[in-house]
């Protein structure tokens, strides 16, 4: 894989990682407070890595994709 791609894939990752972990961490952060690290962290990537793979990533690629069509267009 080119330099190039591993970037926008990367970029790509954050995009949808970020948000999606400060926002869980906001909803559910106090309630996970009592339990140990390690199941706070199982918990949270057990959620956010199928929701970032099935929805989060493929919904960045669309709106990437309907982004470069419209300025193809112009």
């Amino acid at each position: 894989m080119k330099t190039k791609t591993r970037l926008l894939a990367s970029l790509k990752i954050w995009v949808v990682i970020y948000p999606s972990i400060t926002l869980f961490l906001a909803l559910f952060g106090e309630l996970l407070s009592g339990l140990e690290l390690y199941q706070r962290t199982f918990i949270l990537t057990i959620s956010l890595v199928p929701w970032m793979m099935f929805v989060g990533v493929p919904v960045v690629e669309f709106l990437i994709s309907r982004l470069v069509k419209n300025q193809i267009q112009k």
